[in-house]
């Protein structure tokens, strides 16, 4: 059993157009076309038992059809190919009701949103996002975060760890409230490993390992994951972008402890999304 807590897929009309427009932008090669059929191919492939699926409002009008497609794919339970889709809802910054979208949310059974503060153009320290934190946390839902650099926008950092920092001094001020919740996702900070390593490692939230896995150094990875804590580490790829195949290999080799590994790729995902024991 492997979850892979990060990936992205499109609805199949416009697929094609928004990977090939993110390979141009972010020069990059994109593992699957970005299709549900051709996640569930590489899950296959993998091994990956349950994909997480984060989907990104970039505008309000979005909400909606958004999460309805999110809705509309999500099953717990594995299929007859013993595969499960989880998808998260979206919500944006700029939503004139964050509160009762949120609750739509939750009503629609999703159990978490996405954020993505780069392609939403908003610090994850503006009061907006620390709103929406604050009320989703309320709520029960889980909070997925970009953090750190996107390869879309290199110039533009909207989640540093130092932002991210200050927004959990401002909704949960002094250690109040449960960020067991939170999900720093790219190990709090995709090219931004050595703020994050001594800014955010050891808080009480989730950060997983999406799309840093091949890219930072082993022994840095090993030592940020250790010392945040193994049972609050995450895998996750960032499929497309990353492969769900290579990242479950290269992940066995570079150093965890089987025991690590095991809760890594499964046991610490499954208590989170409250996954029945199978």
């Amino acid at each position: 059993m492997i979850i892979d807590f990060h990936a992205h897929i499109f609805p199949n009309t416009v697929a094609h157009r928004a990977v090939c427009n993110l390979e141009q932008v972010g020069r990059v090669v994109a593992y699957t076309d970005g299709t549900l059929e051709d996640l569930r191919h590489s899950m296959k492939e993998a091994g990956v038992t349950h994909s997480v699926v984060l989907p990104i409002v970039t505008k309000p009008s979005q909400f909606r059809h958004i999460n309805e497609f999110a809705c509309s794919i999500t099953h717990e339970e594995p299929d007859e190919d013993g595969l499960s889709i989880i998808s998260f809802g979206g919500i944006h910054p700029d939503s004139p009701d964050y509160k009762g979208e949120l609750r739509a949310i939750r009503d629609m059974g999703l159990k978490g949103i996405k954020l993505h503060p780069t392609y939403q153009n908003t610090y994850i320290d503006d009061i907006r996002y620390e709103r929406i934190i604050g009320y989703a946390t309320e709520l029960g839902l889980l909070i997925s975060i970009h953090c750190g650099r996107d390869l879309g926008f290199p110039r533009q950092v909207n989640a540093t760890p130092a932002r991210l920092h200050h927004m959990l001094e401002d909704v949960f001020p002094g250690d109040k409230g449960d960020t067991s919740k939170l999900i720093l996702a790219h190990l709090g900070g995709h090219d931004m490993e050595n703020e994050s390593e001594q800014l955010l490692v050891g808080g009480s939230y989730y950060m997983d390992l999406a799309y840093i896995l091949r890219l930072a150094l082993p022994e840095q990875i090993l030592r940020m994951s250790r010392n945040h804590g193994i049972d609050k580490i995450l895998f996750a790829t960032d499929s497309p972008w990353s492969g769900q195949k290579e990242d479950v290999e290269y992940i066995k080799r570079i150093g965890f402890t089987d025991d690590e590994l095991e809760k890594i790729l499964y046991k610490n995902g499954a208590k989170l999304l409250g996954l029945k024991k199978s």
